[in-house]
């Protein structure tokens, strides 16, 4: 189960979603890749300070304050976990 709590100041990830069938762990892969994506386009695509640490099984972003992008980036990945979940049930939001 990953666990996730959203706050107005940060954004905390751990845990992992478990083992498909066949061994890959697609579900994970599946979030980090919208939690890359995320960090990748609060860095490069607003004017946001942000920062980030993420390690296997983690992550943690911060901030100070968020611009209308920010907002809309950070609302934009929390809609695909919640398909993600919808679909796996592995979330769980704390």
């Amino acid at each position: 189960m990953i666990q996730v709590r959203i706050s107005s100041k940060e954004i905390q990830m751990q845990g992992h979603a478990g083992r498909s069938v066949n061994g890959q762990d697609i579900v994970c892969s599946a979030i980090s890749a919208l939690t890359c994506n995320l960090i990748n386009s609060l860095e490069d695509l607003t004017d946001n300070r942000i920062r980030a640490e993420t390690a296997p099984g983690k992550t943690i972003i911060k901030w100070e304050r968020l611009d209308e992008k920010g907002k809309l980036l950070i609302d934009s990945w929390f809609l695909g976990l919640i398909a993600i979940n919808h679909e796996y049930n592995c979330i769980e939001f704390i």
